[in-house]
């Protein structure tokens, strides 16, 4: 993989456009996100937050636009080869495995699966798996209390941590996080923000934060985009998004305040 250059984003986006047979979900938006940096992304409900993430990991196909990781084009690459590029990401619902562990859940989704690793396993059914990733990742999450507990014996918080670590399991430069504060109380969200501020200061690992908790986005982000009918109304700091009166009267103009 080609390492960016000084001043070259980690991630690259230009004219991206997502469109769903006549109706354009996103409207050929620019993006670069610079390593070791939290960036958010927000808007109202349908602003196409999600279909901006589906298009930039590869589970949906772009109308038009490119997009450059790490310095490389990965515009054509399926989601499995971006990953293994180590761009990562979470799904609005948690999508943990009920009948396995927490524990077991990181180890499935750290596995690397190639052809010489099925061979490996093959021949060599006893090879204990590598758990370098699945300890970090349950170290940064947090989650060594709940290791060895299913997803459904467990708080919404920890679920959402543990889907947090399965994307982290991997070890990957960038992690696209999509609405991880859904439905957390104020003091999950308080420890989430936590957490997640402590990805780039203290692992080198960026994030790409999209979520609907104003309060959270604003004081964990570095930069952020507000996107309104698939467009970029706004971009900037957390202080210029604040008072940027375009957001203002996207969230509580023609939008119910409080929607996402």
């Amino acid at each position: 993989m080609t390492t960016p250059t000084a001043g070259q984003p980690l991630l690259d986006v230009a004219g991206l456009r997502v469109t769903y047979g006549g109706v354009v979900a996103v409207a050929d938006v620019d993006l670069r996100i610079g390593e070791g940096t939290i960036y958010g992304l927000i808007g109202p409900n349908g602003a196409g937050k999600t279909s901006m993430v589906d298009a930039l990991t590869g589970y949906t196909r772009p109308a038009a636009g490119w997009i450059t990781f790490g310095g490389r084009d990965i515009s054509g690459l399926r989601p499995y080869r971006r990953a293994r590029l180590g761009l990562a990401r979470t799904f609005q619902s948690v999508e943990l495995f009920d009948d396995l562990t927490v524990e077991e859940n990181l180890l499935v989704a750290s596995e690397h699966v190639t052809v010489a690793s099925a061979l490996r396993d093959l021949f060599l059914p006893q090879r204990p798996p590598d758990r370098t990733g699945v300890d970090w990742a349950i170290s940064v999450c947090g989650l060594e209390d709940v290791t060895d507990r299913y997803p459904g014996e467990i708080s919404l918080g920890k679920r959402k941590l543990a889907g947090i670590g399965r994307a982290l399991a991997r070890q990957p430069r960038l992690v696209l996080l999509d609405e991880p504060a859904a439905g957390l109380d104020t003091d999950e969200s308080l420890e989430l923000g936590r957490r997640l501020r402590s990805l780039p200061e203290e692992h080198g690992v960026t994030v790409f934060l999209i979520d609907h908790d104003m309060g959270l986005v604003l004081s964990v982000c570095d930069q952020l985009m507000v996107l309104d009918f698939g467009r970029p109304i706004a971009g900037g700091t957390p202080a210029e998004i604040r008072d940027d009166p375009r957001v203002i009267e996207a969230y509580l103009g023609g939008h119910h305040a409080g929607s996402h």
